[in-house]
Formats: structure tokens, sequence, C-alpha cells
């Protein structure tokens, strides 16, 4: 048996010259080599398609068959079964051994629910839709999200370093190069619902227990039709698990004093159901200052958190309510004795879905409190002692609904529409110090509410084209803005009110999908998108290292315009999958950090609207199962993001936009055999690119492995390796303007339990 091709192909029985009644004979097997019966076997004449069909049979019990080629010399079979993928073979008269050809198990039609807000097959989504199951999150080497989701060539956060050490301010999510900054330019939803903090527009990616996860999609391009404020990139989602009874449980520990448990445990009795997630996590991390600049100052950035979210739900035939509670802390030191920050938030969710109008109705609810603690200081030159200058608390609230109807038509018809609504508040509330004394309380913050309206339709334009037609209508409003400062030690103070505004934005998009063969479909895209700053972008200031970043009350809102094309082709087995991906944004009023001055003791930005930027490139990703047990899938972005234009300061113009690689690649191999071992080899690799508006401080390409090695213990306990930037590759991920240094090596073991439904 060929595993490479799933085809074993031997000749023919010795037979007498064709026209003497000689019989064609062959057996259909699955993998194992167990027998298919009732396979049907059609025989064509011709090695070309469209050649004459001689006739039908189907295989027996024991998954042989037979046929006569009457006067035909050669031709080919096409054998399809219920269950398996269709197979296609050679056959000649004159060969000497019987056909044995060999059927794969047929993949379930792989879906996706955030390219349309209502479920789809994937390969109906005019988009570059990427979809990380439950198989794959398991086997990757990543300890969190953020870092799983860099198997997909243009996802960043801010800077290089993951949720696992770096500040949660720095974790904003950014797809195609639109920008990177700690308020994210992407959507990240769990359930629909968002995970973006409200004030800043980061991400918590720990909230959500990773064994709780069923898969993440990311949707890339512009999506603010469906998604509004912030999805200038994409759109990334995480769906959690459904299933019941199950229980999931991993722990692991390694090096760095790492340790981490992930739970999640469902069951389900008439009618009633109820699922707990939990993670817990430790790490006293690593200094993050390269050796040759480092101080007595500098300290290990380690951290802990743990969360916990608790669902209750009660289903009847077509309908289902439920009502989730969950609960987030964190701990982090940032590098330094002085440099601490902590989060406590708490989130109440709830929602219905029931049938409505032939369609289907979903309603979302949803309220977070949270409060946010960080300490700033100012470290020495020679980096031997820091002073305390800036305590910060920021505590914030947010509260949103949404209802969607979607409907799906005869022909391959659809229509999906909602309404959405937001509120969200907020303030930075500082104390500032001078020589580690209190001096100075600064407070600023304000409101902001939006309420949107969206539709999209799917229209099948015959068997080969889909089009699709989408807008969506924001309105949102910035109210109460202000900023107050008094001394510490009493007197005059200073409050100014900003002026409230109002801004209506509308985001459409276009789109075209042309199904050339049944391997091989055709789509682009046409779209708008923007994003509304966020209230940390207009009145929180922070420090970072020896650069401070100055608010902006002033900014606007940024807007996007751009398309892409590609195509997506498959082979006849199905073992390899091609997707090739063009596209062009262009972005007016982005926020970026501008440098106002630089000195070697204080490097001061402000968050200014710069006056348009532009990312073009290319996205290439395949995947090709060679065989059974092995998988290699490999993905490569080619991105150029350049300041077009920026008024108030020229010199800027035709400069990398900062945090953004020309190039980014990954390399996935992955062997999984349950009777043997489960491995996989993850490479990723990235050019340079650059700290700063100015160009001045670059950060140098680099490339990392990862390796997980997994072993069952039995049916529902496996041991696993895993290790993180496997040959300890040292690479810079910041300079603020000190270099900071990526993760070192992490390595862990530890045991998984998965028990019952999947």
């Amino acid at each position: 048996m060929n595993a490479l091709l799933g085809l074993a192909v031997g000749g023919l029985l010795a037979v007498p010259a064709a026209g003497e009644g000689a019989l064609v004979r062959g057996r259909v097997v699955d993998p194992a080599g167990g027998a298919i019966a009732q396979a049907t076997v059609r025989v064509f004449e011709g090695d070309l398609p469209g050649g004459a069909v001689l006739g039908d049979t189907r295989t027996g019990a024991d998954g042989a068959f037979a046929f006569d080629p009457g006067a035909a010399r050669a031709g080919r079979l096409v054998v399809r079964a219920a269950g398996f993928g269709e197979r296609e073979a050679p056959w000649r008269a004159e060969a000497e051994a019987p056909l044995l050809i060999v059927l794969d198990p047929a993949r379930a039609e792989e879906v996706t629910v955030t390219a349309g807000r209502t479920q789809m097959p994937l390969a109906d989504t005019p988009a570059r839709v990427v979809v990380l199951d439950a198989e794959a999150l398991a086997a990757t080497p990543a300890l969190t999200l953020d870092d799983a989701l860099r198997q997909v060539p243009g996802f960043s956060l801010f800077r290089r370093s993951g949720s696992r050490v770096s500040n949660p301010t720095a974790q904003g999510a950014s797809l195609r190069g639109v920008g990177p900054s700690g308020a994210s330019r992407t959507v990240v939803l769990l359930d629909g619902v968002p995970l973006n903090d409200p004030f800043g527009g980061w991400v918590y990616w720990s909230r959500v227990p990773r064994a709780a996860v069923d898969r993440l999609e990311v949707v890339e391009g512009g999506a603010s039709e469906l998604y509004g404020s912030g999805a200038l990139g994409g759109v990334v989602q995480a769906l959690s698990r459904r299933d019941s009874p199950a229980i999931t449980v991993e722990a692991s520990g390694g090096n760095e004093a790492t340790g981490a448990l992930s739970l999640f445990a469902a069951g389900r009795r008439d009618g009633w159901g109820a699922r707990l997630a939990a993670e817990a996590f430790t790490t006293d991390g690593y200094v993050l200052v390269a050796d040759e600049v480092r101080g007595s100052v500098d300290t290990p950035a380690g951290g802990r958190h743990l969360s916990g979210t608790l669902t209750l739900d009660r289903r009847w035939s077509n309908s289902s309510v439920f009502l989730q509670g969950t609960r987030f802390g964190e701990d982090r030191e940032n590098g330094t004795p002085l440099q601490v920050n902590d989060t406590d938030l708490w989130e109440l969710r709830g929602g219905a879905d029931a049938p409505l109008l032939g369609g289907a109705l979903t309603a979302r609810g949803w309220y977070s409190s949270q409060a946010y603690d960080q300490d700033f200081s100012a470290v020495a030159a020679d980096r031997q002692s820091e002073t305390l200058t800036r305590r910060q608390h920021v505590p914030s609230s947010a509260a949103g609904g949404s209802v969607a109807w979607s409907r799906s038509f005869g022909s391959g018809h659809a229509l999906v529409a909602g309404i959405e609504g937001r509120r969200v508040e907020g303030s930075s509330d500082e104390t500032a110090l001078v020589l580690g004394r209190p001096t100075t309380e600064v407070s600023a913050g304000g409101k902001q509410g939006s309420l949107a309206f969206y539709a999209e339709v799917r229209l099948a334009l015959g068997r080969r084209v889909l089009l699709g037609v989408g807008a969506r209508v924001d309105r949102w409003s910035e109210r109460d803005g202000f900023s107050r400062s008094r001394p510490v030690s009493g007197g005059a103070g200073t409050e100014t009110s900003y002026e409230d505004r109002d801004e209506t934005a509308l985001s459409p998009r276009l789109s075209l999908l042309f199904r050339a063969t049944p391997r091989l479909r055709l789509f682009a895209a046409a779209y708008g998108a923007f994003r509304g700053p966020t209230l940390n972008e207009l009145y929180r200031s922070f420090r970072v290292g020896n650069t401070l970043t100055l608010a902006n009350p002033g900014l606007r809102e940024e807007r996007l315009g751009g398309g892409e094309a590609g195509l997506a082709w498959v082979s006849r087995d199905e073992r390899l999958r091609v997707r090739a991906t063009g596209f062009l944004a262009r972005l007016e009023g982005p926020v970026a950090n501008v440098t106002l001055t630089a000195t070697p003791a204080l490097v001061t930005r402000q968050r200014q609207n710069l006056g348009r930027t532009r990312s073009l490139g290319l996205e290439l990703d395949a995947e090709w199962r060679l065989g059974t047990h092995l998988v290699t899938g490999v993905g490569y972005a080619w991105t150029e993001a350049t300041v077009r234009s920026f008024p108030a300061d020229p010199t800027l113009e035709g400069n990398d936009v900062p945090q953004v690689p020309r190039h980014q690649g990954t390399v996935r191999v992955r062997y999984a055999n349950p009777a043997l071992l489960d491995a996989t080899l993850q490479a990723r690799a990235s050019s340079l690119q650059y700290e700063d508006d100015q160009n001045l401080l670059p950060l140098g390409g680099y490339l990392t492995l990862d390796l997980r090695v997994a072993r069952r213990l039995g049916r529902r306990v496996e041991a696993f390796a895993a290790f993180e930037n496997l040959t300890g590759a040292r690479y810079d991920v910041g300079r603020t303007p000190v270099p900071t240094l990526g993760p070192p090596r992490l390595a862990r073991a530890g045991l998984r339990l998965d028990w019952g439904a999947r």
C-alpha cells in the first residue's frame, strides 16, 4: 500500500487478449486494509476526463469488484463510497496483478461562524479564513492562545513578546500589518461577545481557559460591515466547547518556576446543562533586558493569573437560553522591583437562541467591570536604581447587547441582519511622584456609546458564483470627557472639560466567489472599515522604561479602504490544500506614537493621527497530508506597510510603519500516530522591523523553533513534553530605548486527561 498516494495499483491478473471475455479485477479497502462493501466503481475508457463511460459496478462484501473492458485497452476508474473520499485510479488490460484501491475517510465539511456571523461552509467564504480546531490547539507547543495564533502569518501583538510576559496594555492584536498598537485593530471575540478591553482595546488572552476552547477562527481583512469599530485587520474568535458530558484537565510544570492547570467539565440532565472552565498559571519569568546593558535594578518579568467561568443553560427542541459568569485576576512584575500591575475583572453574560420567521434568532447581552492598577518608574542611566514616578488606577465598566437574525433561502441564498449597542465608561486616576514623593493627582476619562445596524446578503448566481453585499452603519459618541489636576499638598488645581462628539461611519463590503472547478475557487472583495479611538488613547498617558507616551483628547477615528483577491485549490484526493491572497489597505488617520523629543534620559511621544498609511501584501499557505499520520503546513506573509502622508512631519513619509516586518513565515510538521506518539514541530521566522516611527530603532530578524511530543498512557491520559524556543535563540522584542529580549527556552512536561464527548 502506498500511503502517500492512498492508492496501490499493481496491474491486473494475467488475462487473455481483449475480446476473449477477460475481466479486470480489483479490491477497495480503507487505510487499515478493511474491505469496503457497496462502493461504486465507474469505469471510463481513456486517461482523460470526458472519456466514454464503459459502465458501473459495485464491490461485494469482501471489497472485490470485476468488470469486462470489452475492446478497451486502458482507462480510469472513479471509486465512491459513503463516508469516504472519492478516488481515481488508472487501469490497463495487460497488467498482471489486481488493482488495490485505498479510500480515505471523508473529511467533515469545514464551517465557519465568524466570516458571516452565521454558520457557513468554509469553501463558500470569499475571504481568507484560518481555523485552528481543538486537535490543533491541543497539539501546539504554545502555552497561551496568542502564541498559538502565531501559526497564522500576519498575526501579531503590539510587540513580538506574547502575553506570557508582556504588559497587558501591549497585547493589542493586529492582522496584515494594519498598524500594530496596544489598542487592537482586530476585533477579538469569545462566542460573539467582545474580549477586547473596553477601556484600552487590548486583550487579556488568559481570560479564556485553553481546555475550554473548541476552536479559534481568524478572518483576515476589513470586517467592519459585520463587526464595527476595530475590525480593520480582521476578526479573531474563540468558540467554546459545548460537548457534554466531558472532562478535560491539563497540568504542566517547567523551568522559570512555570506551572499551569487548565480545566473543562460539562454535564447535562433533563434539558439542563452546566459547564465549568478554570485556569491557574504562575511563572517567575525572565529578565527582559539584554546582558550587556543589564543592571541590578533588572529583575525577572513574572506573573500569575486565575480565571473561572461557570455557564448554566436550558435547551428545548429548537431553542436555548444561557447565563454565564466570569471572574479573572492577574498580577504581573514588569522587569524592575517597582514596576508592577494587576487586574481584577468580572463579567456577566446571557443569551438566547430560537427559530423565528423561518430563520434563526440570536440574542446576547453582557456587563463587565474591572480595575487595572500599574506603577511606573524612571530607571537610572546605569540601571543600578529606579525611582517611582507614577501610580495609576484605571476603573472601567462596559455593557452591551446584540440581536441578530439569519436565514438561508433556496438555491444557496442567505441573509443576516442585526443591531448592536454598547456603552463604556472609564477613567485613569493617577498620582505623580517626584523623587518618590507624591506631588500631583491627575484624573482623566469619559464615556463612549455606540449603536449599529448591519445586514449582509449572499446570492447564488448559478452553481458557480456567490455574490455578497453587506453594510453597517455605526453611530458612536464621546461624552463627559475631562481631565483634572491638583497638587497633593493642597491649593488650586486645574480642570478641563472636552466637547462632546458624535460620529457616524458607513462600512460597506462587496465580495465575489467563483468556483472555477470543483477543486479551485477564486475570490475577491472590496470593503471599508473604521476604528474609533479608545478612552485609553484619548485620556491615559503611560511610561515604558524611559519612554513616556502622552494621551491626546483630540484624536479622531481611523478609516480604512481596502480590497483583496485570491484563490484556494485542493487536490483531487484532498491531501494538498493551497491558498494565496493579495491585499491592499489604505488607512486614513491611523493613531501612532509620534516622537516629540528624545534625550538619553527620556523619550517623549504622543498619540497622534498620521495622515495616511498603506499596507500592501501577499499571503501564501499550504497544507499537505503525507499519508495517514503525517501533516505538514507552511505559511508566508509579505507585507509592505509604509507611511504615505503625514503633513505635520513630512520626514516620516516613506518610513515603515513601526512593529510591522516585511517577511513572516511559519512551518508546521505533525506526526500523529495514536499507537506510537504525537509530535509537533513548529518554526516561526520574521524579518527586521522598527520599534519607532522615525525608523531609528531596528529590531533584527529571528527564527524560533517550538516542539511538543506526547504519548498515550491509555485511552484517556496523555503525557507530554513541550519546548518553546527550543534552540534558545536570542532576539530583540523591543527598544525603549534599552533593548529587551524575547523569551528564552521554556521546557514543560505534563499530563492531559480527556474523558467523554468531543
